[in-house]
């Protein structure tokens, strides 16, 4: 069962992202050093980049049930950020989501991740989860908020490449069992 490519919640539309929106994410987040700071992908150096991302957007979606959705405000349409799925069997999906500094601290996150649970939920998820680097309390108390349980901190495990120097750090791990 394939996840709609399209979807509302109170005062977000989440869409699955196309080439149409390159400029756009990079001007908006991709590109910005403060928002891609703590994500496990580098920042985007020009809109090559961002086409990319949509390649391996279009790829995810072709081969999983759901993949990438840009999140967006229902009411001005603006692009705010992104969130999705990203599957690692038909049953166990990671999460994550990344915002423009505008967007901070006014619920969006909640608000889109508590969406993708409900998209993993939809498409068979059984196990949710997300990776954290342990020094980002903003999206650690995203998850909590959602009832995401923090499992433990898994030792070297990830690289930030955009902390200088990029290192394997440490992360959180949590999670949430779907029903």
């Amino acid at each position: 069962m394939k996840a709609s490519e399209r979807l509302e919640t109170a005062r977000l539309v989440l869409r699955r992202p196309a080439v149409k929106d390159v400029k756009t994410m990079f001007a908006r987040y991709s590109s910005d050093p403060d928002v891609t700071r703590f994500l496990g992908w580098p920042r985007h150096q020009s809109p090559a980049d961002t086409r990319k991302f949509i390649r391996f957007s279009d790829a995810e979606w072709h081969h999983w049930p759901a993949g990438p959705y840009l999140v967006c405000s229902r009411e001005t349409g603006a692009l705010l950020g992104s969130t999705g799925l990203s599957f690692e069997t038909p049953y166990r999906a990671v999460t994550g989501y990344a915002l423009a500094k505008d967007s901070w601290g006014h619920g969006y996150a909640t608000e889109a991740l508590q969406a993708m649970v409900e998209v993993a939920r939809s498409v068979g998820v059984r196990r949710l989860y997300a990776l954290c680097h342990t020094e980002h309390c903003a999206s650690w108390r995203v998850l909590e908020k959602c009832g995401f349980i923090r499992e433990g901190i898994l030792r070297c495990h990830s690289e930030f490449p955009n902390l200088a120097p990029s290192e394997i750090c440490d992360v959180l791990c949590y999670a949430k069992v779907l029903p």
